[in-house]
């Protein structure tokens, strides 16, 4: 402390409780029902280094990830993620060609360029493209012989070309720009590419590579609206100089198969065994396995919530664990299967034995605001990872529709009976019977915007908590967690409703 005055902790005195005492009374206890007491502050919030590792080998400078969702991760969620220093984990709610698509895509990303360029067929109508301009609010696309990135390009249509077309059968080859100022892939940077657009006054740029076929997009839009969002810091990549990515598989004999392929051809970072109750002979097999037969390829098991639950997969090899059941904003698996945990009680007691054992620890599901995060990396996690939170987003996939006037976007549980439809009965054991018992629900939530703004932003919170905890990094907040110089106390019912806003008429709820 300064001034070198250091208070001696005696529990007769000291206000709160420790971690031990507090969560050692049997009583389940979530986000919301604990409280950290303040300590002392004596440097700035932009000093709280939080960075941190999400398994044994792979450290992040931002602590959060998206969780492997059909309605939340797929390439462009994984691009944004690690462009903010985070990272992003592919479900596998798909075939594995599809699977392997979405990585590769997101693999061989180059920062500044449109994700996922919208290609069309010379055949396509311009019928077709209001519907996709209905749909996801696109005016312009690429024309390619394949109708797909990677075929010919032989001309692009914007709003210019279509906008006068009274019929809308019209093929797209009769009215797209065929005189395209084009850009070398080998050569072409972000940098470069904007650059040209400037000087050419144009809205697009396509990249194609020495056969004339299109390999990626840049657009003045894209570069103006990453131009406004707050600034950032170096994104997540791996030793290759290319972006980290993760990816969700199963357990099942088919999901080796996967692994293999996702590694060898899609060069994915890092695999998680997708589970919602990860203490199971099948993941420890599974992990196993990857161990043995892909060295260097780091796994992350889970669910679990409790220690032993924990030492079972960290002894079969997990370099890393996920940390939740029934937390989730759309998860029913506690209502529906009398099982699970309060979160933040799950999140201190597994991340005691793990870190001790050194395998980080990802606390998933439960997390609704910036004090959640503060709470999770507090109490033991390396990292958060979150669901709601970016579903509805621009990356987020799926397209936006209007609902009583509000703009948003499917989102829905992996245990949801429209989820487990499309392959997710794996993930809850449920693959090999006739019925099945919805442990999810589906729904929508409202347009968030992009990722990119949003993360820099819960980021800058999390420090400020950080700040007010005392605690200049995770580490220290945990060294702070286990001397008992970090007191907490639970929160009654009317505590956490004068934590919130209270006694206001009307008011506008803005967190930036």
């Amino acid at each position: 402390m300064e001034n070198g005055f250091r208070p001696t902790f005696d529990d007769s005195i000291l206000d709160g409780y420790s971690a031990p005492k507090l969560f050692g009374q049997g009583v389940s206890y979530t986000y919301d029902d604990v409280i950290f007491l303040p300590g002392h502050i004596h440097f700035g919030a932009h000093e709280v280094d939080l960075s941190s590792n999400i398994t044994r080998n792979i450290r992040l400078r931002t602590p959060l990830v998206s969780s492997p969702m059909d309605t939340v991760t797929e390439a462009g969620m994984a691009v944004a993620m690690a462009s903010c220093g985070g990272m992003g984990f592919i479900h596998y709610n798909n075939s594995l060609e599809e699977q392997l698509h979405q990585v590769k895509t997101a693999k061989n990303h180059t920062p500044g360029f449109v994700v996922h360029p919208l290609c069309m067929l010379p055949t396509s109508t311009v019928a077709e493209l209001y519907d996709i301009k209905e749909r996801k609010g696109f005016t312009s696309v690429c024309v390619t012989d394949t109708g797909k990135v990677g075929g010919k390009l032989l001309g692009m249509v914007t709003t210019r070309d279509w906008d006068f077309v009274a019929d809308l059968h019209t093929p797209l080859s009769e009215v797209m720009t065929t005189d395209l100022e084009t850009a070398q892939y080998d050569t072409i940077t972000a940098e470069k590419a904007m650059q040209l657009l400037k000087s050419s006054k144009r809205g697009k740029l396509p990249i194609v590579n020495s056969n004339g076929e299109l390999v990626a997009l840049a657009t003045r839009s894209l570069f103006k609206d990453h131009s406004n969002m707050p600034l950032g810091g170096p994104a997540s990549v791996g030793p290759d100089g290319r972006l980290l990515v993760g990816a969700a598989v199963g357990t099942r004999e088919a999901d080796k198969e996967r692994v293999a392929a996702l590694r060898d051809i899609g060069n994915v970072d890092v695999v998680v065994l997708d589970s919602s109750q990860g203490d199971s002979t099948f993941q420890v097999q599974m992990v196993q396995h990857i161990k043995r037969e892909h060295p260097g390829l780091d796994v992350i098991c889970g669910n679990v919530v409790t220690t032993w639950q924990a030492r079972r997969l960290i002894e079969a090899g997990a370099d890393g664990l996920r940390v939740g059941m029934g937390s989730g904003s759309i998860c029913t698996t506690q209502e529906v299967c009398a099982v699970g945990r309060g979160q933040a009680t799950a999140v201190y007691h597994t991340a005691r034995l793990a870190n001790s054992l050194g395998v980080p620890i990802i606390a998933d599901g439960g997390v609704q605001n910036s004090g959640h995060i503060v709470k999770a990396l507090a109490l033991g996690a390396s990292a958060v990872m979150c669901g709601s939170m970016f579903a509805g987003t621009t990356e987020a996939p799926g397209d936006y529709i209007t609902v009583n006037g509000a703009r948003v976007k499917k989102y829905r549980g992996m245990g949801s009976l429209e989820a487990m439809t499309k392959g997710s009965e794996v993930r809850y054991h449920s693959d090999t019977q006739s019925l099945k018992i919805a442990q999810g629900v589906s729904g929508t939530v409202r347009d968030k915007g992009s990722v990119r703004r949003n993360v820099p932003y819960l980021i800058q919170a999390v420090k400020q908590g950080f700040q007010d905890l005392g605690a200049t990094s995770i580490h220290e907040a945990w060294r702070r967690l286990d001397s008992g110089e970090q007191r907490l106390e639970c929160r009654t019912g009317a505590a956490q409703a004068e934590g919130g806003v209270h006694d206001m008429h009307t008011f506008d709820k803005r967190s930036w």
